[in-house]
């Protein structure tokens, strides 16, 4: 079987390196990228299966980032990750057609739960 593929869009870094990684060394074939502009065209050229979308960066709105994605391909997975306080802006985005949303920070075990959910809806489309 082939692993999930995982795309992490956040400007943090750190973060997004870390989780990536975190996420490779459970057998997922993800790939963290920083930038929001970046999100649609590298979804376009990786085919992801689940992205993880951070809703606040700089530059474009991460909900517009969110409905591209859906446009573009509507079986992507795709779970908010959401900063304290930003519950109301998960709620837009599950409005909008995200998967699910997260809070950081997060358990990593509970994180590849929602990816693992988000990966079985796509292969039942």
């Amino acid at each position: 079987m082939t692993p999930t593929k995982v795309l992490l869009v956040d400007d943090e870094v750190e973060f997004a390196s870390a989780l990536s990684e975190r996420l490779r060394l459970r057998n997922y074939d993800a790939k963290a990228i920083y930038r929001a502009e970046d999100a649609l065209p590298t979804v376009e050229n990786d085919k992801p299966d689940v992205v993880l979308l951070d809703l606040k960066m700089p530059g474009v709105d991460g909900i517009e980032v969110l409905k591209a994605i859906k446009q573009f391909d509507p079986t992507i997975g795709v779970i908010i990750l959401s900063g304290h306080g930003d519950r109301e802006i998960a709620d837009e985005g599950i409005r909008a057609g995200a998967f699910d949303y997260i809070m950081k920070p997060m358990d990593i075990e509970q994180l590849i739960v929602k990816i693992d959910k988000a990966k079985m809806k796509r292969n039942k489309v």
